[in-house]
């Protein structure tokens, strides 16, 4: 799975309208996340660093729970922009993802064990598990 990073409102007008999943490496203003969902209709989840998301207005947590946007925490550790504007989970999670729920594993506990490993938010985990098909 890839996760588009977003080092500047100067790239949102570049951005894909078939993203769905974008990390903002920068403080967005209101403005910045209206044209953002506006450029990606099919957006489903907005990440932010914590710092960031607790400057998002209430207004704006609302508009994007209205569009059916998750907004969740986190980090892409380790990526550089200037190498790759994605940021790819490593197929060995998207793998120990896969088998843990072949086994009937409940989402949770995939999520918090995922989690302890990988750096992944567990919102982003259970997103990967609910996504009809895993990459």
């Amino acid at each position: 799975m890839k996760i588009r990073v977003v080092s500047s409102r100067d790239e949102i007008l570049s951005l894909n309208p078939n993203e769905k999943v974008i990390h903002l490496a920068f403080r967005p203003s209101n403005k910045d996340i209206f044209l953002l969902v506006e450029i990606c209709p099919r957006l489903e989840i907005v990440q932010l660093p914590k710092s960031y998301q607790k400057t998002i207005s209430k207004s704006m947590e609302m508009f994007l729970e209205m569009q059916k946007i998750q907004l969740i925490e986190g980090d892409v550790w380790g990526h550089r922009k200037d190498i790759n504007e994605y940021y790819t989970v490593p197929p060995s999670v998207m793998t120990k993802i896969r088998n843990m729920q072949a086994e009937g594993i409940p989402g949770e506990k995939i999520a918090e064990k995922i989690t302890k490993e990988s750096k992944l938010n567990p919102k982003m985990i259970l997103y990967i598990l609910n996504r009809k098909q895993l990459e």
